[in-house]
């Protein structure tokens, strides 16, 4: 027998196919048996965010989840997560992260772990996130923040839109997102250049592609700047005083990744002084803890989601079916897909 936790949302169906992946698999459906300990180990705002109300109410016992624990062979989680995986899971084979991003991972025991750890990298709703960041640089273009936040007095003077076709646009992190915003933003007539590891190699849409040492010079060649990459400790602060003052006089940044790849209070005198033309992020330094800072959301230029470009109408099953393959291959011995690499943070 292999047994399989979830600890993560699934419906009857999604139950049915992972269990067909092998006659072995038994699968155990553990999202809400480990609602208390969701509840107590992260902080009310991921709470709210982030689970069922409900949840707040759920009650279970501790032992009935060591003993999951103690038996599971391969684990699925989402966010958020039990911080304490494991010490309680001495013989899991493998742990399957639905999201992408997996610095969430820092704050349990996952992070690093010797157990192979699998993410959802790439399979997420990468299209929809590159629709909000071509939205968000629209509005940017078109001033709409400013026009978002009128109190019913309306001054025409006021407003200095540009037209997009023929700005550059830069992606910072050519992974599925990045890719997609370039295909999106090409069909918009903006040029678009890049950065990504393996700058030697070509990208569709893209007209140059810069290793990571030439950030400034994408930087300073882009009318609009998107960061779609992972969150190591090399791209933490990536965007920090100098790489804002390498900017475009007036160039607009958006953030589709993780807060922490912004120095917060230089970007907040990047605005004050005029020099960044606008910010649009889906995410924010410490945005499972907290509301976003006054003073990021006091200018008008400024637009804010609370990471919602992932939202979506239209089902995807991608992620879930990665782990799917996942679990396949633990069972015939053969090598997991997006394994992550520690010594790169991804």
């Amino acid at each position: 027998m292999f047994n399989v936790a979830l600890i993560a949302p699934s419906s009857a169906d999604e139950r049915r196919r992972i269990a067909a992946v092998d006659l072995r698999v038994r699968v155990h459906d553990a999202w809400e048996l480990f609602a208390p300990e969701l509840v107590a180990d992260w902080p009310r705002q991921t709470l709210d965010w982030y689970l069922p109300p409900r949840f707040r109410q759920l009650a279970s016992s501790a032992t009935e989840r060591d003993a999951l624990l103690a038996e599971a062979d391969a684990i699925c989680i989402t966010f958020p997560f039990p911080t304490r995986l494991l010490a309680r899971a001495p013989r899991v084979r493998f742990i399957h992260q639905l999201p992408a991003g997996v610095s969430n991972l820092q704050r349990g025991d996952l992070w690093q772990a010797q157990v192979p750890i699998t993410s959802g990298r790439g399979a997420g709703n990468t299209l929809a996130i590159a629709e909000w960041a071509i939205a968000a640089t629209l509005a940017l273009f078109k001033e709409l923040p400013k026009a978002a936040r009128q109190a019913g007095q309306m001054d025409r003077r006021a407003y200095r839109a540009r037209q997009v076709a023929g700005k550059t646009l830069g992606v910072v992190g050519l992974g599925g997102i990045g890719q997609q915003v370039a295909r999106l933003a090409s069909g918009l007539g903006l040029r678009v250049v890049g950065s990504r590891r393996s700058a030697e190699q070509p990208v569709e849409h893209v007209e140059r592609v810069y290793p990571p040492s030439q950030l400034p010079d994408l930087l300073g060649e882009s009318d609009v700047v998107v960061l779609a990459t992972q969150l190591t400790a090399e791209t933490h602060h990536l965007i920090d005083a100098a790489a804002l003052r390498a900017m475009r006089q007036g160039a607009f940044l958006l953030n589709v990744a993780r807060g922490e790849l912004i120095d917060e209070p230089a970007l907040i005198q990047a605005l004050q002084s005029g020099h960044l033309g606008g910010f649009a992020s889906d995410v924010y330094v410490g945005e499972f803890e907290h509301q976003p800072p006054a003073e990021l959301t006091a200018f008008e230029n400024v637009l804010l989601t609370p990471h919602t470009s992932g939202m979506t109408d239209q089902a995807s099953n991608a992620a879930r079916a990665l782990f799917r393959e996942n679990l396949r291959r633990c069972l015939h011995g053969e090598p997991l897909l997006n394994q992550v690499d520690w010594s790169r943070g991804y």
